[in-house]
C-alpha cells in the first residue's frame, strides 16, 4: 500500500472531524499503530508531511506508529505484538498475512483492514454486514476478477495457452485464488497452473522459469504482498523468458511489467480513512460493514508489449486508465 494513500485517508479523516472534536485533540493523546505488510523503501511510500495541513499535528497528536514487515514471518510477529503493546486508538493493517498475526495479539482494540480477502471464509468476521467485535475493514479483491484479469491477458496476448497463478504458500488467499482460477480457465480456453512461492527471491526466479519451459506460459499474480515484495524480479524474469504477465499490483506496470488490473487502492484508503474517524469518534468497528473494492484501474505497458512481439488492439487501449508508450 501507498503511504501517500495512508496520508489520504489519516487526512482526510482528520478533515472530517467537527470542530469541536478537533478542538478535543489536545485533551487527550490519540494513537493510531499502522502494521505494513510492504517494505518502508517501496515506491509507494512518502512522508507525512500533509498530514498537518489537514488538521492533524503530526507528531503530537494524534501520534502515528508504522511498522514495516516487508512480508517476514518473525516481524509480522514481533511487531503485531509492538503495536498491541502501545494500545493505541485503533491498528491500521495492510495485508491478510499481517492481520492473520495483528488478531491473534488483540480482540479489544480496533483494527481496521485493508487489504485482505474473503474474511468471512477466512474467519476473520462472521459476517460482511455486521462484522462484530474489533475487526472491520475493505477487502482489495474480488474471486470474480480472476476472471477479468484472464480475459484481459488474452486479449492483450491471444496465443497464451497455459497460465500459472503466482501467489505465496502462506498467504490466506492463495488457496481461495486457486479454487476460483481453476474453475474459470476453461472459459477462456488455456490450462492452469499453480506457481505457489516461498518469500523468497530465488524460489519465486525458479517458479516462473518452470512456468517458461512449455510454450505458451504467461503468469497471473493477485494481490500477494510477496509479488510486491519481489516486483522489479518478477518484471526482469518475465521479460527476460518473454511471459506475458498480469499483476493486481497498480505498480507493476509503471516497474516495466506488461499489464495491470486491480482495485484503486487510494480509494480504499478514503474510505476506510472514514472508518478511522468513526471509530476515534466513539463507534463500534463491529457496526461497521465490510466492504469491498468500488474502483478498479487498467494499465498498459506499450513498450513492454512491443518487446514481446504483442500488438495491443486500440480497443483494449483505449478502455485503459493508464498506458505507458
Amino acid at each position: 500500500m501507498r503511504r501517500r494513500d495512508l496520508i489520504a485517508f489519516l487526512g482526510g479523516a482528520a478533515a472530517a472531524w467537527p470542530l469541536t472534536a478537533r478542538a478535543q485533540q489536545g485533551g487527550r493523546m490519540r494513537r493510531i499503530g499502522v502494521l505494513m505488510g510492504a517494505i518502508e523503501h517501496d515506491p509507494r511510500s512518502e512522508r507525512l508531511d500533509e498530514l498537518r495541513a489537514r488538521g492533524w499535528k503530526t507528531g503530537v497528536n494524534p501520534r502515528i506508529d508504522y511498522r514495516w514487515t516487508g512480508n517476514d514471518t518473525e516481524r509480522m510477529k514481533n511487531f503485531a505484538r509492538e503495536l498491541t503493546a502501545l494500545d493505541p486508538d485503533v491498528i491500521v493493517v495492510t495485508s491478510a498475512r499481517a492481520l492473520e498475526f495483528q488478531r491473534r495479539e488483540t480482540s479489544t482494540i480496533p483494527i481496521v483492514f485493508v487489504g485482505t480477502n474473503d474474511p468471512v471464509g477466512q474467519g476473520i468476521v462472521p459476517s460482511l454486514a455486521r462484522p462484530g467485535g474489533n475487526i472491520t475493514g475493505f477487502t482489495i479483491f474480488e474471486l470474480s476478477v480472476i476472471g477479468k484479469m484472464l480475459e484481459l491477458l488474452k486479449r492483450l496476448a491471444p496465443g497464451v495457452a497455459r497460465v500459472a497463478l503466482v501467489s505465496s504458500a502462506d498467504n490466506p488467499s492463495t488457496r481461495g485464488y486457486l479454487r476460483f482460477f481453476e474453475s474459470v480457465t476453461p472459459r477462456f480456453a488455456v490450462l492452469s497452473a499453480a506457481a505457489t512461492v516461498e518469500n523468497d527471491a530465488a524460489d519465486m526466479e525458479r517458479a516462473i522459469a518452470e512456468v517458461a519451459q512449455q510454450p505458451g506460459g504467461a503468469l497471473l499474480l493477485p494481490p500477494d504482498i510477496a509479488d510486491s515484495v519481489h516486483r522489479d524480479l518478477i518484471v526482469a524474469t518475465a521479460a527476460r523468458l518473454r511471459l506475458p504477465a498480469i499483476s493486481a499490483d497498480p505498480l507493476f506496470v509503471p516497474a516495466g511489467g506488461l499489464i495491470s488490473y486491480g482495485a484503486e487502492e487510494g480509494d480504499l484508503f478514503r474510505r476506510a480513512g472514514g472508518y478511522v474517524d468513526r471509530i476515534l469518534r466513539g463507534e463500534k468497528p463491529g457496526d461497521l460493514p465490510v466492504q469491498a473494492p468500488a474502483k478498479f484501474e487498467l494499465a498498459i505497458n506499450l513498450q513492454a508489449a512491443r518487446a514481446l512481439g504483442l500488438d495491443p488492439s486500440p480497443d483494449l487501449v483505449a478502455l485503459a486508465d493508464q498506458v505507458i508508450k
